[in-house]
């Protein structure tokens, strides 16, 4: 009997500590504060004022430029709402194309911009097109694909033709304008032997 004394003793001890320490250990965790997990929200974590985004290619080069009088950054979404918005499209090789709108939110990793308000596309002449207008209460632009499309109605302005209509989506590669559900189109004869001698001068040698 007096040999198993120590043996009870020490298992006594082990359990005394193990209680201990589980006991220590909940009273700290009661005890400390934990904060919750971080909710996030539709709430702006950084703003802008009269700032400048530029977009370059993989060889550096300025492709896109998306400018305002202010912007907000939304971290749920990773989006950009911009006010007094102006969007520049200048890829290689295709004409320079002005987008402005009284507000714009780019997102989709600026993939993607939708101008609403007073929404209105400009694209430059060059030797071969006239200028292109596009006016909408709202226009999508796709910077990497140089596109802009609209589902709602709006007035385009080609050269002296006009086209109203509801849908509208432009090519800026291509040069392919497409106007949906057309109410009224007003063609130029001047803008369609343009578009003849440009042809013609495309299939010469």
């Amino acid at each position: 009997m007096k040999d198993r004394i120590p043996a009870v003793i020490a298992v006594a001890l082990l359990v005394a500590l193990v209680l201990g320490t589980w006991w220590a250990a909940d009273y700290a965790q009661r005890s400390i504060p934990i904060d919750p997990p971080r909710r996030i929200s539709h709430d702006p974590d950084s703003w802008a004022e009269h700032f400048i985004m530029v977009r370059t290619d993989e060889s550096g080069i300025a492709i896109n430029r998306l400018e305002g009088v202010h912007m907000n950054h939304y971290p749920d979404d990773d989006s950009y709402l911009v006010t007094t918005a102006k969007a520049i499209g200048q890829q290689p090789g295709s004409p320079i194309t002005i987008g402005t709108s009284k507000i714009a939110i780019m997102d989709k990793n600026g993939s993607r911009i939708v101008m609403k308000g007073d929404a209105h596309l400009h694209r430059l002449p060059d030797k071969d097109h006239a200028p292109l207008d596009v006016t909408s209460q709202e226009l999508t632009l796709l910077p990497d694909d140089n596109v802009a499309f609209t589902d709602l109605p709006a007035l385009v302005v080609n050269g002296n033709s006009t086209m109203n209509g509801k849908g509208m989506r432009y090519d800026n590669k291509t040069r392919v304008l497409q106007v949906f559900s057309s109410s009224d189109v007003k063609i130029s004869a001047q803008d369609v032997q343009n578009q003849q001698n440009a042809n013609a001068k495309k299939k010469k040698p």
